[in-house]
């Protein structure tokens, strides 16, 4: 038996004026909203929670002029919000390590989530939390940008068709590598992500939706949006945290809690373009993506290597239904 991904299960009312961490909101008439196409969601843009087509930042804001500042990638399953703290725990280091002060909690952060999954009525969707360096000059120093702006999207995604979770997909390494670690550290999630654009580009240029990225030794990295898990004799393989790669939180949930629950080994190590065409199953890893298989590694469908028996397999299988009987159960992880 397979399931697909939840990416419905929203439907949309007016949030009213309550108090949050950064006090009142802004809103508008719930009958208002109501009447109006392309109102929602409604987001919270640097302490308000305004309509979708009110939702603007300043043009000197240095995360829209430099790409400075993080973001985090959350799904909401059953109204929880999935491994909350370890998403927070990224966005301050990561916040930490390009200098960036977070003027609030993470308490307070998470409280302004839980404000746009209420005001949206999210069941099952997506947060898209973002901390930019704030309005500043036209020059880079970052220092002249006095307080980081807070952006907060709770609404749905589908990162790939439903079709393809149960049949696996194709996809391409990509020419572009990964970005050193010491000119830019993947494991900081910036708002700088051209160079995973231009590696998409190359997949999307190829008649699929994602690529593998390798990283300037030549080993596998991760992929454009993605992390990678090889499969070989029963075991988990992933390439290791210094092979320029995300510390994805699926990622992490794949290894601490997935993988022991399905009585299988999971090991980091360093792994080669041969080890993921030699491999018995090949899957990526993601909060957008969650679970899914790759089944073909090519430019082309014609010419495309076969992964395994060319079907999502059983350990993979095995793995995504465990992730999916926990992310839609009433236990839903928010540690």
């Amino acid at each position: 038996m397979t399931t697909t991904p939840t990416n419905a299960g929203s439907t949309h009312a007016a949030g009213a004026h309550s108090k949050t961490p950064e006090g009142m909101l802004r809103t508008k008439d719930t009958s208002d909203i109501s009447e109006i196409q392309g109102e929602r969601p409604l987001v919270w843009v640097n302490g308000q929670l305004v309509p979708k087509g009110e939702a603007r930042v300043s043009v000197f804001d240095h995360g829209l002029l430099y790409g400075d500042g993080v973001f985090e990638g959350i799904r909401v399953y059953n109204g929880k919000i999935f491994k909350s703290k370890q998403h927070m725990d990224r966005l301050y280091e990561c916040a930490r390590r390009i200098r960036l002060d977070i003027h609030i909690s993470p308490d307070e952060m998470e409280q302004i989530q839980r404000r746009c999954i209420e005001a949206n009525e999210i069941v099952n969707g997506y947060i898209r939390l973002i901390v930019t360096r704030g309005e500043g000059s036209l020059g880079l120093n970052p220092f002249a940008c006095p307080e980081a702006g807070i952006i907060c999207i709770a609404d749905q995604i589908a990162l790939y068709p439903p079709k393809m979770y149960e049949e696996g997909m194709r996809v391409v390494i990509a020419e572009r590598p990964r970005i050193p670690i010491e000119c830019l550290d993947p494991r900081i999630k910036s708002l700088n992500y051209l160079n995973n654009i231009l590696a998409k580009i190359e997949a999307i240029d190829a008649g699929c939706l994602e690529c593998i990225m390798l990283n300037m030794s030549g080993d596998v990295a991760e992929c454009s949006g993605d992390n990678i898990f090889v499969v070989k004799d029963g075991e988990l393989f992933t390439p290791p945290t210094d092979a320029c790669i995300l510390e994805g939180i699926t990622r992490r949930f794949v290894m601490d809690t997935l993988a022991p629950d399905c009585g299988i080994r999971c090991t980091e190590k360093t792994i080669t373009p041969q080890d993921i065409f030699d491999a018995d199953e090949l899957f990526l890893t993601g909060s957008a993506a969650e679970i899914i298989a790759v089944t073909k590694i090519g430019k082309t469908e014609e010419d495309a290597a076969v992964i395994g028996t060319g079907h999502e397999g059983e350990v993979t299988n095995k793995l995504r239904m465990r992730f999916r009987e926990i992310v839609t159960s009433d236990h839903v992880p928010e540690d």
